[in-house]
């Protein structure tokens, strides 16, 4: 870390002085908030109330402008009316401030005078060397320093809880409740930020600074979408390497740039799945219920990402005083992937010998069976197990009424590293949660909360050594144009090392083939036509030259019909090829995350049932594997009761060599797919082709 991006980070996060502009003396306004809360809080640090108006405030003394300030100061928090804002700016600039936060809205939220207005400022203080935070930004909150420079109102709280969490939102109206919710769990907070319009200083560069921040050990992001991608992921993979984990809940998918996907790849996954596969990629861990986004931090913190075998589904122990409140997160954790396994003979034996009978359930129900002692080895012995992957404990009422006669035992049980164990209290039981989180234990109030941070934890990738770059380049002879047709598509696969299918083009009213052996497949030939079956542009299973005729003259007579306007550039005809499976592998560059490939069920179905593994682009020959593993429909390559096995490793090296379209720099690709791809016993092969790009000037 540079010492100007250090200078950067304490400013941001933990300034010696601030100057908070726009203070108001009335204690009633939000203005007057960020005042009140660094007195109450203990901030040690300077304050200069700045209020034209008042020469005190709040029985401090206040100064007219940022001008006239004794001192420099690390940061300026800024509370008036948009049209004044400019102004500050350049007061804050002379006076050497490093970081402006912006609360005062009026900016790129509000329509085009606004956004505007907005660029303006961002421009004029990339010219003075300030950074930006917001504007619609509610302040920064240092919990230890008590540097609290927010108008938040939860921090009124007469006494905040410190901890090792640091949480960073987009939403400034969630901000309070989150923290709200995470207290009454008793969690405590180390900083939060609100980035409002993120006009300038973004999400990543708030997480980059937190990696190096001691207090923080945990980053919790609220995102509504991802800005800056790059930014952030490069500063997700600094806290991978630093060992602090990112928890991430991101509002619903975005429609952004998916209505000009005309691929099968487009519409089966869109933003969202990207979004995922971005943070998978970059070790970040994604919830997806809002209380899960706190209830997670323990979990992570404590356990290190699971290394499972790709093919198996996590195997989770669950031992319980209340059968139907561990069913309820039984019945979760089947509808996310997770398995809850039953006790082998072996270890019942091994319980029986100890005087606890147990039976071959996956639901261990020691209902008024056994008491906190047994209760306790009974832990200790499941953490210790081979045969399942984490351990769940379900507490019943007396965990409400008689708490200890449930706490104890999770407390004080000795808990080997490597081996998660979770608690869920089936009612509600506040005080019983709380000191689960005092003792660093992962504890959840709903069963789909549990079942959500088991699912994101046996997500977590480890870190893995990023693959060694090898750029693609597009080929000389090859075409350059807004959108390839199949045949020149096929070529540029072909040129990637991806076997295509041996294809003939007819033109100019050709029917005769040369080197394609009958049966064939013949297709009409049009950049401008994208689903050639929708618009009757296929027939397969042609035998004879005289059926070939016939086709020839179909395709084209439909594809004119379907489509008035397109340019019909020929025909296809290609050899009938056998396969065990059809398999779709498409490219986008995603307009949020940037390049992914895709593998899934392929065929003209496709988009009904999606089945599919997404990745961020390029990927390796190993990560390829993987996303076999995830797609369902090939367990029917892959032994499923006795079928021909397919060549999964020629599939992979497919699927690898495919992602390199990400490292090509002209002409952009946009989105590229082969659907379907044939996989066989000997290898695969690509029948069908398209490929759309930007193409660039060479400036």
């Amino acid at each position: 870390m540079t010492s100007e991006f250090r200078s950067f980070a304490k400013a941001l996060l933990d300034p010696d002085s601030v100057a908070l502009v726009g203070v108001s003396g009335d204690p009633k306004k939000n203005t007057a908030r960020p005042l009140r809360f660094m007195r109450r809080h203990g901030y040690g640090g300077r304050i200069f109330p700045v209020n034209a108006a008042r020469r005190r405030v709040m029985d401090e003394p206040a100064w007219p402008s940022v001008d006239a300030l004794p001192q420099a100061v690390d940061h300026v928090f800024v509370m008036v009316s948009a049209d004044q804002v400019m102004d500050v700016l350049e007061q804050s600039a002379r006076n050497g401030a490093r970081v402006v936060t912006i609360y005062s809205d009026g900016f790129g939220e509000s329509g085009p005078q606004g956004r505007d207005r907005q660029r303006e400022l961002i421009e004029r203080a990339g010219q003075l060397g300030v950074r930006i935070l917001g504007p619609n930004s509610i302040g920064i909150a240092n919990l230890h320093s008590g540097a609290i420079v927010s108008v938040n109102a939860v921090f009124e709280m007469p006494e905040l809880r410190k901890g090792h969490a640091a949480i960073v939102s987009q939403s400034g109206s969630m901000m309070g409740s989150l923290l709200s919710r995470a207290a009454s769990r008793g969690m405590g907070f180390a900083k939060s930020v609100s980035v409002g319009n993120e006009s300038d200083i973004s999400v990543g560069e708030v997480v980059d600074a937190l990696v190096d921040d001691p207090q923080t050990k945990v980053i919790l992001l609220f995102l509504e979408t991802i800005r800056d991608a790059g930014i952030l992921a490069a500063a997700l993979n600094r806290a991978q390497a630093a060992c602090k984990p990112v928890i991430v809940y991101k509002l619903g998918r975005s429609e952004a740039g998916d209505a000009l996907a005309q691929s099968h790849t487009g519409a089966m996954a869109g933003n969202d799945a990207a979004v995922d596969a971005f943070l998978h990629a970059h070790g970040a861990v994604r919830v997806h219920m809002l209380e899960t986004l706190f209830e997670a931090a323990p979990l992570l913190l404590n356990y290190p990402a699971a290394d499972l075998p790709a093919e198996r589904a996590p195997r989770v122990a669950t031992i319980t005083t209340t059968g139907g409140g561990a069913a309820t997160v039984v019945d979760n954790l089947s509808l996310r992937g997770l398995h809850a396994v039953s006790p082998p003979l072996e270890f019942i034996a091994e319980m029986a010998q100890l005087g606890l009978t147990i039976k071959p359930s996956p639901i261990i129900d020691l209902t008024l069976a056994a008491t906190s002692d047994q209760y306790r080895i009974l832990l200790e012995r499941l953490l210790r197990s081979d045969w399942c992957d984490a351990v769940l404990s379900v507490g019943g009422s007396s965990a409400q009424f008689h708490p200890e006669l449930v706490l104890q035992p999770l407390i004080s049980a000795s808990k080997p590293e490597g081996k998660p164990l979770v608690v869920f209290f089936s009612p509600d039981a506040p005080e019983s949660l709380h000191r689960m989180h005092e003792h660093g234990l992962a504890a959840f109030r709903t069963p789909e909360a549990c079942a959500d941070a088991l699912s994101a934890y046996f997500k977590r990738r480890a870190a893995i050594t990023p693959r060694v770059q090898s750029p693609w380049s597009w080929p000389a002879d090859a075409p350059v144009a807004e959108a390839l047709n199949e045949y020149e598509a096929l070529q540029v696969f072909s040129d990637l090392g991806i076997p295509t299918v041996k294809t003939e083009r007819l033109v100019d009213g050709g029917n005769e083939i040369r080197d394609v052996m009958f049966p064939v497949v013949v297709k009409v030939l049009s950049r401008d036509i994208v689903h050639k079956t929708d618009a009757g542009g296929v027939k397969v299973g042609i035998g004879c030259a005289a059926a070939l005729d016939e086709a020839i003259a179909q395709v084209r007579d439909n594809a004119r019909a379907a489509h008035p306007g397109a340019r019909i550039e020929g025909v296809l005809v290609q050899e009938m090829k056998p396969r065990l499976l059809e398999l779709i592998l498409g490219y986008r560059l995603d307009p949020m995350v940037g390049p992914t490939v895709l593998l899934g069920a392929g065929g003209i179905t496709a988009e009904l049932a999606p089945d599919f593994s997404l990745r961020i682009a390029p990927v390796s020959f190993e990560q390829a594997w993987e996303m076999i593993l995830e797609v369902r429909q090939t367990r029917l390559i892959r032994g499923y009761r006795n079928l021909p096995p397919g060549d999964c490793a020629a599939l992979a090296r497919a699927v690898s060599d495919f992602s390199r379209l990400a490292e090509c720099g002209r002409p952009i690709v946009l989105e590229a797919e082969i659907n379907p791809l044939f996989v066989n016993t000997d290898g695969i092969v690509a029948v069908d082709g398209l490929l759309r790009m930007r193409v660039a000037s060479a400036d």
